[in-house]
């Protein structure tokens, strides 16, 4: 669809702006990844599926993404968690950074180009720290390197923060902290007893937090980005860190559209640990949630509204893809009459079309699943009036695997292979129907549905369906 113009939200101008990338056809896109020191959280993976469809759908509308996603292994907490565990830095954080693998392979996001860690990249981010001091635009005290932030007169636009607000020539170390210690920042923290460290030109030490997103970005995408996302707690102080560091720098402007994902909270509450209500991916794979449900719940509010964890809404999103399964498993186990219909070639590109348009609107994700359903609605009913024909599910169904491009929902397989002992049990109880001997074929039938299968008996013959969820 080439008239379609992709609109997005940008967090720096505060408004929604129609998407140009700096070179035609190819995006430069930047994530913000995890912090391994612990596994991440149902609000960790809310930024990273919403990221992800944003990516999946500048690829669906035929653009090359280069992306980049930083491992952070080496920062306060990371720290503390190897020491609290004795053991080294990087046997702590090679531990969550797999399961941070095995839990995005889960939830079907997809690969980064570039996955750099920090630990990587110290002289990168030693460049940088050496041309701010160069500049005038940071200074050394104690051991420390600190950005100066009276010297960036832009600080604050991201975030929105008065430059008269500003406490300047007040130094923090902390890595993160609040909307109101605005306050020089540390870009190298003096070696500390204890913590791992490296030799610069400053002395021994390691980066702060900040200046790390803003070496691996820039190596691997280039001075100015495209895009740079991440959650709505970035915006301040980290993101507003990078852009000062990396523009004071180089002189250009670090990134053209920022893209921050609102906040999930749990049951209506804050999600935190005291609460009881904290919940990471593998807590809720461990209830028995398939992760295709898990992620179209986080995928299904908008990126930029509040999304509101509850197990009620995990079991309508389940409700949900069960309804495209099923209406996927008729295409393929129903018999239908030869031939195509015109009106299934409408309703196609009638519902490719509204989904397109649905998202290229700051990722509109109601709209574009409202596409969806209207399709399967009328799908089912045209199955039950005749209406389908032969060659017509085909092409439903290819056009259902074509959208979840973007979605990555949809089962590999709808209608799979059995055992041969359940294919003998099925026959058993056909055989028992046909004798009238209806006890033992409600037995076999019982029997199955406790193995996850449910039959059902159509005048063409006995149907059955896995059940997944």
């Amino acid at each position: 669809m080439e008239d379609v113009k992709f609109r997005i939200y940008n967090t720096l101008s505060g408004r929604v702006e129609e998407f140009v990338p700096l070179r035609e056809g190819e995006v430069r896109l930047y994530t913000c990844g995890p912090t391994v020191y612990d596994y991440a959280h149902i609000g960790n993976f809310r930024s990273y599926v919403a990221e992800d469809l944003l990516k999946r759908f500048l690829k669906f509308l035929g653009y090359k993404v280069v992306h980049v996603m930083n491992i952070t292994d080496v920062d306060d907490k990371t720290i503390k968690g190897a020491r609290q565990e004795g053991v080294s830095l990087k046997e702590f954080t090679s531990k969550y950074e797999k399961a941070f693998f095995e839990d995005i392979e889960a939830l079907r996001l997809d690969r980064a180009d570039y996955y750099p860690r920090a630990t990587e990249h110290i002289p990168d981010m030693i460049k940088i720290i050496q041309g701010l001091l160069e500049k005038g635009h940071a200074y050394i005290k104690e051991g420390s390197v600190y950005f100066r932030i009276s010297s960036f007169p832009e600080y604050g636009k991201l975030s929105k923060i008065k430059p008269e607000e500003l406490k300047a020539g007040v130094r923090i170390e902390a890595d993160e902290y609040t909307k109101e210690d605005v306050r020089d920042f540390a870009l190298w923290k003096a070696k500390k007893e204890g913590e791992p460290s490296w030799p610069s030109p400053f002395g021994e030490g390691r980066p702060g937090w900040h200046i790390e997103c803003s070496a691996m970005s820039m190596k691997y995408l280039g001075e100015t980005l495209d895009i740079h996302a991440g959650g709505v707690d970035n915006i301040f102080p980290h993101h507003e860190n990078e852009i000062a560091q990396s523009e004071a720098y180089t002189g250009k402007p670090f990134v053209r559209y920022w893209f921050h994902v609102q906040h999930l909270i749990v049951e209506g509450e804050k999600m935190s640990k005291s609460r009881g209500n904290f919940y990471t991916l593998r807590d809720l794979l461990a209830m028995g949630f398939s992760p295709r449900a898990i992620r179209y719940l986080l995928l299904t509010t908008h990126y930029r509204k509040t999304l509101n964890f509850t197990f009620e809404a995990l079991y309508q999103a389940t409700a949900s893809l069960k309804r495209i399964t099923d209406f996927l498993f008729e295409l393929e186990a129903r018999k239908f009459p030869e031939g195509e219909t015109r009106e299934v070639s409408e309703k196609i590109q009638e519902c490719r079309r509204e989904f397109t348009l649905a998202l290229a609107d700051d990722l509109n994700i109601s709209g574009a699943m409202a596409a969806i359903f209207e399709l399967i609605r009328w799908g089912n009913k045209a199955m039950e009036e005749g209406k389908i024909k032969k060659g017509d599910a085909p092409r439903l169904k290819e056009l259902l695997y074509d959208l979840d491009r973007v979605l990555a929902v949809l089962p590999e397989k709808v209608v799979e292979e059995l055992p041969d002992e359940i294919m003998r049990m099925i026959k058993e109880r056909e055989e028992a129907r046909r004798r009238r001997d209806y006890a033992t074929a409600d037995k076999i039938r019982d029997e199955l549905f406790k193995r996850g299968i449910i039959l059902e008996d159509t005048k063409e013959g006995t149907r059955w369906k896995i059940i997944k969820e």
